[in-house]
């Protein structure tokens, strides 16, 4: 037992003479980190900046009654850090002081798009869209007597082709920005297609069918009859003149397309006692003008509106839903380390019935 109780001695008697050993050098280390300097050999560059700063030997030189300049050489290393910020704007902020940095990106105010969910819309597969149309009806029916010559009617047709155009933009970026900053792809495929989509509607409703152009509603529509307009009559007016001239085409109306502008205007209009002809600024009905429901949009020109039989007068044929796709296999995009991002879609407008559109100016001459 006075063996066993010997080994466990020497054992403690070891462990203390560790610990002192350690101590010391513990306490030794921490007084050549008290001792250093910026004008020391030793690495400098392990201490903070804060205490590079406070420990040098001009700061600790100055007092109230100081005056003049100082020079203070900091190790190259603790200052530089990759800016990777692009534009002309830059951190206000130091080493020392760490900004509040809001998470995200803040994007402009986007446009409400309307025009799409007005048209029915088909998938295809192929990069045209053919549809035979009716062009000529020559009616000779009439009351025939026993045994008389029945009359003859004629039928005329045409082929329409509405060809799939593609409406597409590149961005281009470095590959360290888009490792530095992974938020930014995602940042891209928003801007990117939201930018599509505003191409988009304006060809929808104004293409002009020159180039790669889509052929709009607003060129091939009717334009409105401005004999129907009487003296006195106001932009209300037009409208329901308009409507009824969709009408006696046979192609009802089913919704209005105006300028924002102009619906806020219309709502505001008010009778000869004061009041509003709408609910007024605290109605909550649905926009409606002569029963009809009304699309404010800002792709329509203040001033001009467009109605008719959306649903059945036109459709939409999409041939590529919107695509974003990023490569650097693009000219030397591998040699320079950039990338690029491609975002695209093909559709293709039919038209089918131009008469079933009426377009016009609510300015009333």
């Amino acid at each position: 037992m006075s063996e066993l109780a010997a080994k466990i001695g020497a054992i403690a008697d070891s462990i203390n003479d560790f610990k002192s050993e350690y101590n010391d050098r513990v306490s030794e280390l921490e007084k050549r980190s008290a001792r250093l300097t910026f004008g020391d050999n030793d690495n400098s560059s392990s201490a903070s900046l804060g205490d590079q700063v406070a420990n040098h030997a001009s700061v600790k030189a100055m007092s109230s009654s100081f005056r003049g300049k100082s020079l203070i050489q900091l190790d190259r290393a603790a200052l530089t850090s990759g800016n990777t910020t692009v534009g002309a704007g830059r951190s206000a902020t130091t080493s020392l002081v760490q900004a509040d940095r809001r998470p995200g990106i803040v994007a402009p105010p986007e446009r409400r798009f309307t025009i799409r969910d007005l048209i029915p819309s088909t998938p295809t597969t192929s990069n045209s869209i053919e549809y035979p149309k009716e062009t000529g009806f020559t009616n000779n029916a009439a009351p025939v007597a026993e045994g008389a010559q029945k009359p003859t009617s004629d039928l005329t047709f045409d082929l329409v082709t509405s060809p799939v155009r593609t409406l597409a933009h590149l961005f281009k970026a470095s590959r360290q920005i888009m490792d530095d900053s992974p938020a930014l792809a995602g940042y891209i495929n928003a801007r990117g297609t939201y930018g599509l989509k505003l191409v988009e509607e304006t060809q929808l409703l104004n293409g002009n069918n020159t180039g790669q152009n889509l052929n709009g509603i607003m060129p091939q529509a009717s334009a409105y009859e401005t004999s129907r307009t009487a003296a006195g009559d106001t932009e209300l007016d037009i409208l329901l003149h308009a409507i009824s001239q969709a009408e006696e085409a046979l192609l009802p109306a089913s919704g209005i397309i105006l300028s924002v502008r102009d619906w806020r205007r219309i709502l505001g209009i008010k009778d000869l006692g004061g009041n509003y002809l709408s609910d007024g600024p605290f109605g909550t009905t649905a926009p409606r003008i002569w029963d009809l429901p009304v699309i404010p949009s800002m792709a329509m020109p203040v001033g001009s509106f467009l109605l008719g039989g959306f649903e059945t007068g036109a459709e939409i044929f999409d041939r590529l839903e919107i695509e974003f796709l990023i490569s650097s296999e693009n000219s030397d995009d591998f040699e320079k380390n950039m990338i690029t991002a491609r975002i695209e879609e093909r559709l293709a407008l039919a038209v089918y019935r131009p008469e079933a559109f009426v377009k016009g100016s609510l300015v009333v001459a």
